[in-house]
């Protein structure tokens, strides 16, 4: 069974409350859960972490118990060399996942040293770019149930 681990990044806890007009009020709780439900159709073993510390993300990423990555990075999608050399440094593949686009806001957000790296960058879609991920990943390693 492919194992997907799904990487939150800093202030993903406060999702439901932090600026539902940009990142909605679904709860991470809640996001997780229906990617459970959605990863077992798919025949996907999911595992989640969330940390606002950049090296709490770093130190799950060198576990290395996992086959592919979800990563959402948040704000350290923009400043964080350290989690891109992580990235590379596992030899994991990964989707990156953003539930707004950071392309349409503000200049700071343009910068991104993830994307070039991720098989598959998915932005602006909310919480439903978490199940495309999960989507892609079974495509990608052929697994597959109910959809």
């Amino acid at each position: 069974m492919t194992r997907v681990l799904v990487l939150q990044g800093p202030n993903l806890n406060l999702l439901g409350t932090r600026e539902p007009e940009i990142y909605g009020f679904e709860t991470l709780d809640v996001i997780h859960a229906g990617l459970a439900e959605h990863a077992a159709t798919l025949g996907l073993d999911v595992q989640f972490f969330q940390s606002n510390h950049e090296g709490a993300l770093i130190d799950r990423l060198h576990q290395r118990d996992f086959d592919v990555a979800i990563v959402n990075a948040a704000g350290l999608t923009h400043t964080s060399v350290a989690l891109r050399d992580a990235l590379l440094a596992i030899q994991r593949p990964f989707v990156e996942v953003h539930l707004s686009d950071p392309s349409k806001r503000e200049a700071f957000r343009h910068v991104n040293f993830l994307h070039d790296i991720a098989f598959r960058t998915i932005v602006g879609l909310g919480p439903l770019g978490y199940r495309l991920a999960l989507d892609a990943i079974a495509e990608r390693f052929r697994v597959g149930g109910e959809s």
